[in-house]
């Protein structure tokens, strides 16, 4: 039979190159989504890597856990602490740093494989340190003494200015004391309300090593309406 001479008011069909019915994903598009959910584990372990290394070594969040730091920083309020600040400049009085517990319990015998899988939940959050964190402000440096009379803070016989204060002062003293190489001598600016280097530990911290020192708190993030540096 011949063939059928071609109308061309007639429409031309177009068939797909994959003769993939009308409505439905051809070829291309299922390899694509394919594609994408194979790759999609890859992408969460590189964001939870990267995440990971950030919080360890650069900038951590910090929540704060207590009235210690009053009026600085409140109760539930949050911090970035600058991790690597440490590693590049020295620690100075007046900093408010996030330091180790100095004398942690002992530790729960987890194994080298136990403690990597509970680093790893802490990295991404959903696990708690095995000691506490604290925060508190640097008052004296190695080598320097210390003495508070009446609330006052005197470091090498001067007396700091400190507009930081709680408006409830303590007016309690305590004897002078050198700070040995090594340590730091820290203080609540809430200072009725903040265990403290002028406490031994389980009343406050005592002095604090330097390498007990996770980073410097530079910027309150949360809530909003307490934005501001450090």
């Amino acid at each position: 039979m011949a063939d059928r001479p071609h109308d061309p008011d007639q429409p031309s069909i177009a068939v797909a190159d994959d003769d993939a019915p009308a409505g439905r994903p051809g070829r291309n598009d299922r390899d694509e989504d394919s594609g994408f959910w194979r790759e999609l584990p890859v992408l969460v372990l590189v964001a939870l890597v990267v995440a990971i290394l950030i919080k360890t070594f650069l900038v951590q969040a910090f929540y704060i856990p207590s009235e210690s730091m009053e009026p600085t920083l409140r109760q539930g309020d949050r911090v970035l602490v600058c991790r690597i600040c440490t590693h590049f400049s020295e620690v100075h009085r007046g900093d408010v740093i996030v330091f180790s517990d100095p004398h942690p319990a002992p530790g729960q015998g987890r194994g080298a494989i136990g403690a990597f899988f509970h680093w790893l939940a802490e990295g991404i959050g959903v696990a708690q340190p095995e000691n506490p964190d604290f925060i508190k402000r640097v008052i004296g440096l190695p080598g320097d003494v210390v003495e508070i009379n009446a609330g006052a803070v005197y470091v090498n016989g001067q007396r700091l200015t400190e507009p930081y204060l709680d408006p409830e002062r303590d007016t309690r003293s305590f004897a002078k004391r050198t700070v040995p190489d090594g340590m730091l001598y820290v203080l609540g600016d809430n200072r009725a309300h903040s265990g403290d280097s002028r406490f031994v530990p389980p009343e406050g911290v005592g002095l604090v090593p330097i390498d007990k020192v996770i980073g410097k708190a530079f910027v309150k993030v949360w809530p909003p309406g307490r934005w501001g540096w450090l």
